[in-house]
């Protein structure tokens, strides 16, 4: 499928300039090629489009491995790919699964691409789950966070294991790592669209707001309801921190993710699938949600407790104005607090006195349901559609984004309608299979 086809799938009018170099140096060059771009630049469509037009789809190999740093980046890329429409057929590998699980799924997909985490794409190398002679490109997405976490030998171990290897590229939001000699480069063409001095986007206003006590809990219930319906992220250091201000919004009737490094695979599935189709409107989290995670549209970033370091700051603002949107990030403030000397921004105060609040909680316009059917039943998205539809009473216009599973699938229906549609499907069949249909909260 080429570009135009994909772009016009997507509804994208236009690729932003670094985009179109880096289409043009994988289309046009045999180089290996270094992609340097800030966070929310649109870095995973700018290297899946050249590759799509060059994997061979009549092949049932691996021809593809992109390298990520953890199953969140793993997971979005591939959906990006599959919301691509190009027809090709990809996998995420990570851990917190049986590699032998992933090794069946595998012998069904056929994936031309996978999307890894350094240790499984090792594993499944060793055990020769993956023709090693067949992959020719190989891709580093957030490079600098791989060295960060410590995945050099693993990375290392990868590359000595692919001896067809044609092609490298390593992209990264940061110029802060030099590439070790292992990736064994060759002839490079590096594409830096870093702007030199530039933290975040001028498109993001930045604001504090004073809380008058140590706990900022209520002062940031009133900074929510001052929001309305605005999609915002709370960022806090820890994972206790994030329940305690999670349980805490909950409780004041707010709908919210909650998201961090503690919880189970699927439960963080679930948290980011509500806040990105639009069924939670908050999500409070560690700088886990900071880098690799696509969510468009976050209009607001908080930082509930202070950045412990310029880089962490850079990317958890990058969370918002991606895509040359405008977004606003707000550093709340208790008593002996100040912003960090390090955020280089013409910064204004954000009195809450002088703002309207709501005199109720926005509730937001979708809510989630899980239905208990995926992939591995044979349920597509289309089926999806027709259950809820026939059997829920819903219309086309009333469902949102849809993620099936292998075992299970998640939908975006409707908040005014939620109730009808669960008491309608209590019990029902999809595709002559009886499944459970309930509310993911």
């Amino acid at each position: 499928m080429k570009t135009q086809q994909i772009l016009d799938k997507l509804n994208i009018h236009s690729l932003n300039a670094m985009q179109e170099a880096t289409a043009d140096a994988l289309l046009h060059s045999d180089k290996d090629v270094v992609v340097l771009s800030p966070t929310g630049s649109g870095k995973t469509l700018a290297y899946l489009l050249p590759l799509v037009e060059r994997i061979d789809a009549s092949s049932d190999n691996v021809q593809v491995v992109v390298l990520v740093p953890g199953r969140e980046l793993a997971l979005q890329s591939a959906t990006v790919l599959g919301d691509m429409g190009s027809g090709l057929r990809a996998m995420s590998l990570y851990g917190g699964r049986p590699a032998m699980d992933e090794h069946r799924q595998m012998r069904v997909v056929k994936p031309q691409i996978v999307f890894s985490t350094p240790g499984r794409l090792n594993d499944h190398l060793d055990k020769g789950n993956i023709l090693a002679d067949a992959i020719q490109t190989l891709v580093i997405d957030e490079f600098d966070k791989c060295l960060e976490m410590g995945f050099r030998d693993e990375m290392e171990a990868i590359v000595r294991k692919l001896p067809a290897l044609r092609r490298r590229i390593l992209l990264s939001a940061t110029e802060a790592v030099e590439i070790p000699r292992f990736v064994q480069m060759g002839r490079t063409l590096k594409l830096d669209y870093l702007i030199a001095d530039e933290q975040v986007p001028e498109r993001v206003g930045v604001f504090t707001v004073e809380s008058p006590e140590k706990d900022k809990l209520q002062t940031l219930k009133t900074l929510l309801l001052a929001f309305g319906s605005q999609s915002s992220i709370v960022f806090l250091n820890y994972r206790e921190s994030v329940e305690r201000t999670a349980d805490y919004l909950r409780g004041e009737g707010f709908y919210v993710s909650s998201f961090h490094g503690g919880l189970e695979q699927k439960e963080r599935e679930a948290a980011l699938y509500q806040f990105s189709n639009g069924s939670a409107n908050i999500l409070v989290s560690t700088d886990l949600a900071s880098r690799g995670l696509d969510i468009p549209d976050v209009d607001n970033i908080i930082h509930y407790h202070l950045p412990e370091s310029e880089e962490g700051y850079v990317h958890r603002v990058g969370r918002s104005a991606r895509w040359n949107k405008q977004g606003r990030a707000f550093f709340i403030l208790a008593p002996g607090e100040q912003v960090p000397a390090y955020v280089q921004a013409d910064i204004h105060r954000f009195p809450l006195s002088e703002h309207p609040l709501g005199t109720a909680i926005p509730q937001p316009r979708m809510a989630t349901v899980y239905i208990g059917k995926g992939k591995k039943d044979k349920i597509s998205k289309g089926d999806i559609v027709g259950f809820l539809c026939k059997t829920g009473g819903l219309t086309s216009g009333d469902i949102g984004r849809i993620d099936v599973k292998d075992r299970y699938a998640y939908a975006a229906v409707s908040r005014e309608k939620l109730a009808m549609v669960i008491s309608n499907t209590r019990g029902a069949k999809i595709k002559g299979i009886k499944t459970l249909c309930e509310v993911v909260k």
